[in-house]
């Protein structure tokens, strides 16, 4: 229930916050090939012109000519085009470029989303933007993300990005890792849980979070019952596919996927 509860929390968070992403400023796009830019010049309306981007990385501007723009982003072109113009022509031009038509950008993603599959992109997108427009998170969903992205400097290998999509929603992380880029992969695995059971409040499974240490499980759980050997606690374990059981374990030990937590009963 609470992992349920969890999760449904978490859902909303995102899709607000896909909502908010939607007015991300265009300043921070990185242009490319297929992109269409407006340009204007303050009191020079004989300067204003549409141009679209072409597949070497070039556009056209009134006065300047052909100029390389692949890869920089909105702010960068308008200041590029405002130190072309000063250069002879206009003296302290004010540009403005907009994104007029953004090319077609795609991005997978799969896991624990209602809705996985390849999604066409426009414009800057962030990762819970893309979440949200996969439908959210199932109820079995994990917090820790992985993009995967094709490393410009190295075509034959790919950068994994690691998120923590909880701590990224509570402190509002602005990482340019966490803007989806053309061709990345996201994936979004199932949550680990473990076992609480024995003399605790509230004996039941429970959604593995980062971090997560023995006393956190058993505080999860609702704490010690009355009856509880508190020092007795053990902890069963796979290793490799055999069992192994840790008895008086420390509380600081941390838990990982599919342990079960025994608190014996006290013969006293």
């Amino acid at each position: 229930m609470r992992h349920l509860v969890f999760t449904c929390i978490l859902t909303i968070m995102i899709l607000v916050s896909g909502r908010q992403a939607l007015c991300l400023e265009q300043q921070d796009y990185r242009v490319g090939e297929g992109d269409v830019l407006k340009v204007m010049v303050y009191d020079n309306p004989d300067l204003e012109t549409t141009t679209r981007v072409s597949g070497d990385g070039t556009s056209i501007f009134p006065l300047i000519g052909e100029l390389n723009i692949e890869g920089l982003t909105v702010s960068q072109i308008a200041s590029k085009i405002a130190d072309k113009l000063s250069a002879g022509f206009i003296l302290h031009p004010q540009v403005t470029v907009f994104v007029e038509e953004f090319r077609s950008k795609r991005a997978i993603i799969m896991g624990e989303v209602k809705l996985p599959g390849l999604y066409e992109l426009s414009g800057s997108t962030s990762l819970v933007e893309l979440i949200s427009k996969a439908g959210g998170l199932t109820v079995d969903a994990g917090s820790e993300i992985t993009i995967k992205r094709k490393n410009p400097d190295n075509p034959g290998q790919d950068d994994l990005i690691t998120v923590n999509l909880k701590s990224l929603l509570e402190k509002q992380e602005t990482s340019p890792n966490l803007a989806i880029m053309d061709g990345d992969s996201v994936f979004v695995p199932r949550a680990g849980v473990f076992y609480v059971t024995g003399q605790v409040k509230r004996p039941d499974a429970y959604k593995l979070e980062a971090g997560t240490t023995v006393i956190k499980a058993i505080t999860m759980a609702g704490g010690f019952s009355e009856l509880a050997s508190q020092k007795r606690t053990r902890l069963v374990r796979q290793v490799d596919g055999v069992e192994t059981v840790m008895e008086k374990v420390p509380m600081h030990t941390l838990v990982m996927p599919e342990d079960v937590i025994v608190v014996p009963e006290s013969f006293f």
